[in-house]
């Protein structure tokens, strides 16, 4: 380096040379070359490899941290979907059930695990796959029995005794809180009887939803045709099951409509289901259903029973054969021959799902067996997965979440003091729910047959239906949960007033026991804060402490809580779900709200865990990111998610949960928090303007 200054410098001088130049002081020493510093290391539980560092984490956060987990993950055939939170957790969890439940079938005794005979031979028929194509004989017997309906009182006997088996043609029957008294479990009869996800698939006339008409009666006539029917016969008998369903399908509420509970509750009791709807022959309907002396009665829409009981009396003895055989197959295609399962995996994996291969069969008995015996099955995957740290700090996390509620309740400038101490009171009665019951269900009336999976199948859906029955007239067991153990996802329950957090849940990147207490914050503490709000969204507030659907707001809360719940619907509203499909923001506005109150709440708790807790602190200091970025980036890649096209659509009308991507975004935009942690700038993507900024809880 020194030479070459001295060269140019020397050339310079000796082309403009007119005197004696000065001395040439010396070249000073080239500058040391400092070494780079070391990068701090990355936050545990947090992944690298999947943000996107050429994104701008204020132009698009999702993009930013999981945009190279989008752009180099596959998903998997057989998955119309693949996440690195939920579905990444549910196949680790089903290859520890499987190690189970194939010991428990092979006849290994398999340590904790109550009526391992009966989950091992569960599993066992339903592996018996030679056994599942000699099952037509026994299937066509009992459609023989369940599918002769030559008059309105038989019609009653056949739709009650596939009730009783969980088959749920026209409409559905259950038990449930009285929506007035939640300390009481009634009857309730609720809209029923599609073949196809949704109502709407029936009802509208863009060019798609015609297709997918046309490929699910297609799709019928295949299943007739495996039956035995001619093409000809085939063909009028699909034609015939979707003439009823359309007709129920008109009858139904939309699923908007189904989130307001006042649009669910009406209490007719036995004796008002017969007044509205008098030509179905409810007595013999309830005696054969195994509720012969049901009064206590929840009608959720009372217009519907009236298309059943015109269905009743105008359909004709050779329409009702088709349906209810459809209704029956329908339900137990999991138990039939190969060719039943291929013909509606093509007409799924085409219309709905995109799926390019077929589940593997021990996936398939694995999910049907915890749908079956799940708290059976549950107690071995605790001891296998579910440590008392995981228990004991989503406690002490879900303890700060709920203070940080209290905390929030006193900065809501829109709600009156009356309105705020009943939330208070609501809030302090929460009850917490984690890991696993204290009270495990009892399986002794299960009968499992080994050498018929179609026989057993039956009997577990007859079991489960008559324990529902069995509530009726009886206080509610609060002891009870609504899901397996090993599910992965969580929920609120407005009447019984309770967040519950599975353990199939309380696995990274949800909750990791290697991760700094931002990122656990950032991913659980969201599923914490996002549970405790729903007992606050537009559905939840209508509920108070009690779980009773009781009015416990004063109008100007009530006003003021309307106006910030509509700025959430417009946001979501104007984001694209897929191509043509908006999302609707009405159909999710519950999931959508909880989420951003959930997140507020989860990054308030987070700051005064680490305020209290030196060690977490200090913990949490060192690494790349800041203890803020490391809650946000812990949230959005627990969301790192693909769909194929069909299934995004699918959700987009079904689902009351927004994209994966606007779960992400949608929120953030609202959040000084994420703004002040990323130092967003005014007119940023990810900044709304101040006086769009959505805000609830």
């Amino acid at each position: 380096m020194r030479k070459a200054l001295f060269a140019a410098c020397c050339l310079v001088v000796t082309a403009c040379k007119t005197a004696e130049p000065a001395p040439t002081p010396p070249a000073p020493p080239p500058p040391q070359e400092q070494p780079a510093p070391e990068p701090k290391p990355l936050p545990p539980g947090l992944d690298g490899s999947a943000i996107n560092q050429q994104a701008n984490p204020c132009d698009d956060f999702y993009e930013y941290a999981c945009g190279n987990w989008v752009k180099n993950t596959e998903i998997p055939a057989d998955r119309p979907r693949w996440s690195r939170g939920f579905d990444a957790i549910a196949a680790r969890n089903e290859e520890v059930l499987r190690e189970v439940l194939e010991a428990a079938s092979t006849g290994k005794v398999v340590e904790g695990t109550p009526y391992a005979q009966k989950v091992g031979d569960y599993y066992g028929a339903c592996m018996d796959e030679a056994q599942l194509d000699a099952s037509l004989p026994a299937l066509k017997a009992e459609l023989a029995k369940l599918t002769v309906a030559k008059n309105a009182k038989e019609l009653a006997r056949v739709v009650g005794t596939m009730h009783a088996r969980s088959v749920f043609p026209l409409f559905r029957l259950g038990s449930n809180n009285d929506f007035k008294d939640a300390s009481q479990m009634i009857g309730e009869v609720d809209q029923g009887g599609l073949g196809l996800p949704d109502r709407d698939y029936y009802l509208k006339e863009d060019e798609k939803s015609k297709s997918l008409r046309t490929a699910y009666q297609e799709h019928l006539k295949n299943i007739f045709v495996l039956l035995g029917e001619t093409p000809e016969q085939a063909a009028k008998s699909a034609a015939s099951v979707v003439e009823v369903e359309t007709a129920l399908a008109k009858a139904s509420l939309t699923r908007v409509e189904r989130r307001e509970p006042k649009n669910l509750y009406h209490r007719l009791e036995r004796k008002g289901l017969k007044a509205e709807a008098p030509g179905f022959q409810w007595d013999v309907y309830f005696t054969a259903a195994g509720a012969k002396d049901l009064q206590a009665l929840n009608v959720t829409h009372p217009p519907f029973f009236k298309e059943v009981e015109r269905l009743a009396k105008s359909t004709k003895p050779e329409t009702w054969k088709p349906y209810l055989t459809w209704q029956y197959v329908g339900s137990v295609i999991p138990t039939l021959p190969k060719s039943f399962q291929e013909e509606r995996f093509r007409f799924t994996s085409e219309n709905l799902t995109g799926a390019k291969a077929d589940v593997t069969r021990w996936k398939k008995c694995v999910r049907f067996t915890d749908g079956a015996l799940g708290e059976a099955l549950a107690q071995p995957f605790i001891a296998k997965t579910f440590g008392v740290e995981g228990k004991t700090t989503t406690q002490q996390m879900v303890v700060e979440i709920e203070k940080a509620f209290e905390r929030n309740l006193d900065t809501l400038a829109w709600m009156d003091a009356p309105t705020r101490e009943q939330a208070l009171v609501k809030a302090r009665k929460i009850v917490n729910k984690i890991g696993y019951p204290d009270k495990w269900r009892n399986y002794d009336a299960l009968r499992v047959e080994r050498g018929s999976f179609l026989g057993s199948w039956v009997n577990a859906a007859a079991f489960e239906q008559a324990r529902q029955l069995a509530k009726i007239g009886k206080p509610v067991d609060k002891d009870e949960w609504l899901m397996s153990p090993p599910t992965v996802n969580a929920y609120y329950n407005p009447p019984f007033n309770e967040i519950v957090f599975p353990a199939g849940i309380l696995q990274p990147p949800f909750f990791n026991r290697e991760a700094t207490a931002a990122v656990n914050f950032g991913a659980m503490g969201m599923v914490v804060g996002h549970e405790i709000t729903h007992g606050f969204d537009d559905e939840g507030r209508q509920y108070d402490a009690e779980g009773n659907l009781r009015d416990w707001w004063t109008p100007e809360s009530d006003t003021a809580f309307r106006g910030r719940v509509a700025c959430v619907k417009e946001q979501y509203d104007g984001y694209t779900a897929i191509d043509e499909l908006k999302v609707n923001g009405a159909l999710t506005l519950g999931e959508n709200v909880a989420d951003l109150g959930g997140l507020k709440l989860a990054h308030s708790a987070m700051e005064a865990w680490l305020a209290k807790d030196a060690e977490a602190a200090k913990q949490v200091g060192g690494y790349r990111y800041s203890p803020s970025q490391q809650f946000f980036l812990g949230y959005a890649q627990s969301w790192c998610s693909k769909y194929r096209d069909p299934f995004a659509r699918q959700m987009a009308v079904m689902d009351p949960h927004s994209p994966p991507y606007w779960r992400v975004n949608g929120p953030v935009v609202n959040l000084l928090e994420f703004q002040k942690a990323f130092q967003c700038q005014e007119g940023a993507k990810m900044v709304r303007p101040a006086a769009q900024r959505c805000e609830v809880w």
